[in-house]
């Protein structure tokens, strides 16, 4: 019989998705962060969408929390992975 704090093969592949979920989270984050930088760049730079300013630096001031967002969310949830499993 195994030990209590013993985790079989199914609970490894268990906390190994997790992991992968948690990375796929963050970046589905930093895909955000991307479009966000790069379309608020866009607005401002193309003569075009001058009436868009406003829209193209609110997309610039976000795109930077969303990132800090992900990142802390990333940590975190590793963290509490390492803590929760004793890994």
């Amino acid at each position: 019989m195994s030990e209590p704090n013993t985790l079989v093969t199914r609970d490894w592949l268990a906390i190994e998705r997790t992991k992968l979920a948690n990375e796929r989270t963050f970046l589905a984050y930093f895909r955000t962060f991307v479009v966000f930088l790069g379309t608020g760049l866009t607005v401002l730079k193309i003569e075009f969408f001058s009436d868009l300013k406003p829209f193209g630096i609110a997309l610039l001031v976000m795109s930077p929390i969303i990132l800090i967002i992900g990142i802390i969310r990333l940590l975190r949830v590793k963290q509490t992975i390492r803590k929760h499993y004793k890994i």
